[in-house]
């Protein structure tokens, strides 16, 4: 169908609800909707110190001296959380070579912190000006991947914009329209997508497809959706958000506060089938629909385990944007789907 027909959703995030019995036990090679992961990294403080230019420039020619991935360096922020460490661990297996500094919280700052077998030198909010323009200079064709906090989303993008570095954003939150002026005013080049899963963008885009083409199509249907993600979530998942306003514009009436969140630990393993070791990381997706009489049914079904669909979808965006900071395309601010539509993941 025309691409060029598709409206990019404003976000794309997940969700669930009830006939529990519709999820697969586990997350199976098996089932091309279930993403397996690897175990969780390891993340040792090593020593507190304040880094000095010198101690910068010692740290990063060690680095260089012991990879030979140099293709595309990148600078992961929030190199200790859940998803960095992903990140880092994708970007090695990708050939990237992965700058050893990194942006963290106030409690972080000044520590050496052993991330995937590397020791990275992590700097607060007082001095990351100076470094992130230090790490620049060293590697001009630097981008920055930010798997920091919502609340630091702008002030961290206005810093990138400010100092001219590339960068995906794969943090949500934050003032998103803000957030787009920033880079737009600035002529920075950036990925910025709440949704880095590659696959599960690709559903969504499918589904917006649809909508546009066929409107009206389940006109009477009747929708239930569930979701079921780690007991962190509070919220509501966007991406089943983003389907559900596609469903709408397909002729279903839903509302949001009818989605039927699974946040407790026992229903997850029990009834919808999460395994144990990813119920602190999982987003499993169900909805379903009924025709008015009820003699047809449709569903739709994504579960992710773990982490790697994400950081494989972060590489790819880190790939795609390189390539344009070196085409110096005209079109600076990019999704996602602009990542899908290039054509050349891994």
């Amino acid at each position: 169908m025309a691409a060029s027909l598709l409206k990019v959703p404003a976000y794309i995030p997940q969700q669930q609800q009830n006939h529990l019995f519709f999820f697969p036990r586990g997350c199976s090679s098996r089932s091309s909707g279930t993403i397996s992961h690897n175990k969780r990294l390891c993340m040792l403080p090593v020593v507190s110190m304040s880094a000095s230019p010198l101690q910068l420039q010692l740290h990063l020619e060690k680095s260089a001296s012991s990879t030979q991935n140099i293709s595309i360096p990148i600078m992961v922020n929030g190199c200790s959380g859940k998803m960095g460490k992903a990140v880092i661990k994708a970007a090695d297996a990708a050939g990237l070579h992965v700058v050893p500094i990194s942006f963290g919280c106030d409690e972080e700052s000044g520590q050496a912190l052993q991330v995937c077998g590397r020791e990275f030198l992590v700097h607060g909010p007082s001095d990351r000006e100076s470094v992130l323009a230090f790490v620049f200079d060293k590697y001009p064709n630097l981008i920055v991947v930010d798997y920091t906090v919502p609340t630091a989303v702008n002030d961290n993008a206005d810093l990138y914009c400010k100092v001219g570095v590339p960068f995906v954003m794969g943090t949500t939150g934050g003032d998103r329209d803000q957030l787009r002026k920033i880079v737009e005013d600035s002529k920075v080049y950036a990925v910025i997508s709440p949704q880095m899963g590659k696959q599960v963008v690709a559903f969504l885009a499918a589904m917006e497809i649809m909508a546009e083409q066929f409107p009206g199509a389940f006109s009477g249907y009747s929708l239930e959706v569930m979701e079921s993600h780690q007991a962190s979530k509070v919220d509501a998942s966007g991406t089943a958000k983003a389907v559900i306003s596609c469903f709408s514009k397909l002729g279903v009436s839903f509302d949001m506060d009818q989605i039927q969140l699974i946040r407790d630990p026992k229903q997850q393993l029990e009834m919808v089938g999460v395994p144990e070791e990813h119920l602190s990381g999982h987003a499993f997706h169900m909805y379903h629909l009924s025709s008015p009489d009820e003699t047809v049914s449709f569903e739709f079904q994504h579960n992710v385990c773990g982490r790697s669909i994400y950081a494989e979808g972060t590489i790819d965006a880190v790939i795609f944007l390189a390539k344009k900071v070196q085409s110096k395309d005209s079109k600076y601010i990019y999704n996602m789907i602009d990542v899908l539509r290039e054509g050349n993941m891994r």
